[in-house]
């Protein structure tokens, strides 16, 4: 699926699976090679553990830093079926946004969810020999994140807010943007309608549809501490993953609208940023799978019955 990372043509050629890249060819013919430990130390400096939030879990959590890549299989979440998929492919390392656990699993059974064994997902990886990699904030308050939203929406992106660390000013959660002169004067039932072709999926929508749009905020993932910011910076429209429902209510009364895509839709274009991370830190192209994780729920009337 071009709009979340490289274009992934398995389904389409009924190759059995959104994974069609194997990589350990391209590895091998490489001077020395690259080890897991060494793909976790080079992405832990495009992304420091050290801006990440104190409660996360940042870098590698399941594997063995000694072995040779053979292949990157990139993801939203490290799901058991995306760490099955991973291994099928010939990838021995699933990087993800999101971590497999931030409360260390006191069970582990060999189980399709963690709903079901909360040590699923880490018994599946020892089981396969696939690494579990993730960066989570740490990529989140990062420069390459902040340009993804307004990149897909065209916007002109002009700074961030909510500081993680102190003197940082490229780094924050919500990205400030300002519509391009030639989309001067969209209404919010327009804008609204770009987002849906952009993710092809329908947001859902608080305020008026005639109300003008210049303004806007993006956040992905739960927009928390970041919509009052917004409405503190003047900003008339925020654009993000999940909201509370009293927060969004206030929100719009005080005027400021708010698209809100779902959590993983607002997402999943960093996987793109994270293939494109693990190319510059000495992946062959060819070795990287963006795996489509873009079908998890569905929408009842895009079903006819």
């Amino acid at each position: 699926m071009a709009l979340f990372g490289k274009k992934d043509n398995s389904r389409e050629e009924g190759q059995g699976g959104p994974l069609s890249k194997r990589g350990s060819a391209a590895l091998a013919k490489a001077g020395a090679p690259l080890t897991i430990g060494g793909l976790e130390e080079k992405l832990l400096k495009m992304f420091p553990a050290s801006q990440a939030e104190e409660w996360d879990r940042t870098g590698l959590l399941v594997g063995e830093r000694g072995l040779a890549v053979t292949g990157v299989a990139v993801a939203l979440d490290p799901t058991v079926e995306a760490i099955r998929e991973a291994a099928a492919m010939g990838a021995n390392v699933l990087l993800t946004h999101h971590p497999a656990y931030l409360a260390a699993p006191d069970q582990f059974s060999p189980e399709p969810s963690v709903a079901l064994s909360p040590g699923a997902g880490v018994w599946e990886a020892v089981r396969s020999r696939v690494a579990l990699m993730n960066l989570h904030t740490a990529l989140d308050v990062s420069p390459q994140a902040a340009q993804m939203l307004p990149n897909m929406l065209g916007l002109s992106f002009t700074g961030t807010f909510a500081e993680p660390l102190p003197g940082e000013k490229k780094l924050g959660y919500g990205q400030i943007c300002e519509l391009r002169p030639a989309d001067k004067g969209t209404d919010l039932a327009h804008f609204a309608a770009r987002a849906t072709a952009v993710f092809k999926r329908q947001p859902r929508v608080w305020g008026a549809p005639d109300a003008k749009v210049s303004r806007v905020v993006t956040a992905t993932g739960s927009l928390g501490p970041v919509g009052r910011a917004a409405l503190a910076a003047g900003c008339d429209c925020i654009v993000c993953g999940e909201v509370r429902y009293h927060d969004a209510l206030d929100l719009s009364r005080a005027g400021v609208a708010i698209v809100e895509l779902g959590h993983d839709v607002s997402e999943l274009g960093l996987a793109a940023v994270l293939a494109e991370a693990c190319q510059q830190a000495g992946v062959p192209e060819e070795a990287i799978t963006v795996l489509n994780q873009s079908e998890n729920w569905w929408l009842p009337e895009n079903i006819r019955l």
